[in-house]
């Protein structure tokens, strides 16, 4: 049986620059579709999503535009009250035009200020009234012809309307939307695509390595932990920071390594040290870097946290920490993968794992990868294979989202380091009352 899954899947402009992402339903709400009657079904998909998007609103998906279909259903349910207008776009497609009630809550919500977005768009005259409430304009290479997406952008240009090609799933279609001038882009190749920035080979010797090892491992040796970080003074640097911050809210700033490793702790450091080493290996980063390291700090949570549910691993989770977080290494750094992995020291099926989808390592490290490209059928057979009950997938997705978005937050906007706080100034001292 398949399993309720929801996921997110980035929408980017021309640069790499990620706009929004699109949130994807699958599973209950498949009983959704071009029948516009309130059945006993389409109820029932209707309160699954809906008390699924009220338990989350208020996490991961805040904070970012989020593109998401509302059903007939779903508008009439006020669901898109449950986000703030600046987080969300509310897509609809045919079957809530054609829908005599639905137009009316989507006027509503345009009022209100929510943004509107149209997949599939037609110009059609069942279209026209909508043009004054829509902000985006969707449309599909794989049902559409090159003619019709460049006329439909040039008409969408003209209107102030911004067009989304979706359905990217090559490098050509890719080129040919960018060549059309299309607004944003969405897809799986687009989703896959990332910013390669090459750093020296010299940077596969770098304590980064041995020190992500260090830290995953199940009995850390803190002594060793804090040597390596002493070797390196921007990571020495990055850590202080970071403790003395006002996230810590330290009585007496940290002031050595030892003091830093303490305070933060080893399970939040195992986190942490990753984006703390990655994000000061180059000041000057270009569209599309903390896209590639916030999905390496995702798949490296995604891939431990699964561990926990996973049956007859011969992994650990620390190592399933490894594998997600190595699994772009090749994008950080100049280098086959099988060249890279072969300096680092992990396990042989993680390595296995990462260079040819091999071994039961193989068959989680492929369910990560499945989830992001929201391959609903992959994600379920590989679910079964592993012993992963499909209802729990979609919470872990949405806890690690959340931790790795309130961690990079912490890490990219640090405060300033802290100043001792002032002794309380002695009272002088009260003369004896006269006699």
């Amino acid at each position: 049986m398949s399993g309720k899954y929801i996921v997110r899947q980035p929408i980017k402009d021309v640069s790499g620059n990620i706009i929004g992402n699109e949130i994807l339903y699958h599973g209950a709400n498949q009983a959704f579709s071009s029948d516009t009657s309130t059945s006993s079904a389409e109820f029932a998909a209707a309160n699954t999503i809906y008390n699924f998007l009220t338990q989350n609103s208020g996490k991961s998906l805040k904070g970012a535009l989020n593109f998401m279909t509302f059903t007939t259903m779903l508008l009439m349910k006020k669901t898109p009250r449950l986000f703030d207008k600046d987080d969300l776009v509310i897509q609809i497609d045919d079957s809530v035009v054609i829908h005599p009630l639905s137009m009316h809550f989507v006027q509503q919500y345009a009022s209100e200020g929510y943004k509107i977005a149209v997949n599939e768009f037609q110009f059609a005259p069942r279209y026209l009234s909508l043009l004054d409430n829509i902000h985006f304009i969707k449309v599909s290479m794989k049902t559409a012809s090159e003619i019709t997406i460049r006329n439909t952008i040039e008409i969408a240009h003209s209107m102030n309307i911004k067009c989304i090609v979706t359905g990217i799933d090559s490098e050509e279609r890719y080129d040919q939307a960018v060549r059309l001038k299309a607004d944003g882009l969405e897809g799986p190749y687009v989703a896959e695509r990332l910013t390669t920035k090459a750093h020296s080979s010299s940077y596969i010797q770098s304590n980064f390595f041995q020190l992500m090892v260090a830290v995953t491992r199940d009995e850390p040796n803190v002594e060793e932990i804090e040597r390596m970080i002493g070797s390196d003074a921007s990571l020495t640097y990055g850590l202080l920071k970071l403790v003395n911050s006002a996230y810590f809210a330290l009585r007496h700033p940290a002031t050595t390594i030892r003091q830093a490793v303490m305070t933060l702790g080893l399970g939040q450091l195992k986190q942490w040290i990753y984006l703390l080493s990655a994000s000061n290996a180059e000041n000057e980063t270009e569209a599309g870097s903390e896209e590639f390291l916030k999905r390496s700090f995702m798949r490296a949570n995604f891939c431990s946290e699964l561990m926990n549910h996973a049956k007859d691993m011969p992994i650990s989770r620390s190592e399933a920490y490894l594998m997600g977080m190595f699994s772009t290494l090749n994008y950080l750094i100049d280098a086959p993968l099988e060249e890279i992995l072969s300096e680092v020291p992990v396990a042989e099926e993680v390595k296995a794992a990462l260079l040819r989808r091999e071994g039961r390592c193989g068959q989680l490290y492929e369910l990560v990868l499945s989830y992001e490209s929201a391959n609903w059928e992959r994600i379920t057979v590989l679910a079964e294979e592993l012993g992963i009950p499909d209802n729990v997938i979609t919470s872990i997705y949405f806890i690690c989202m959340e931790n790795v978005n309130t961690l990079w937050e912490q890490l990219t906007n640090p405060y300033p380091l802290q100043e001792p706080a002032p002794a309380p100034e002695e009272e002088p001292a009260q003369e004896a009352p006269m006699a």
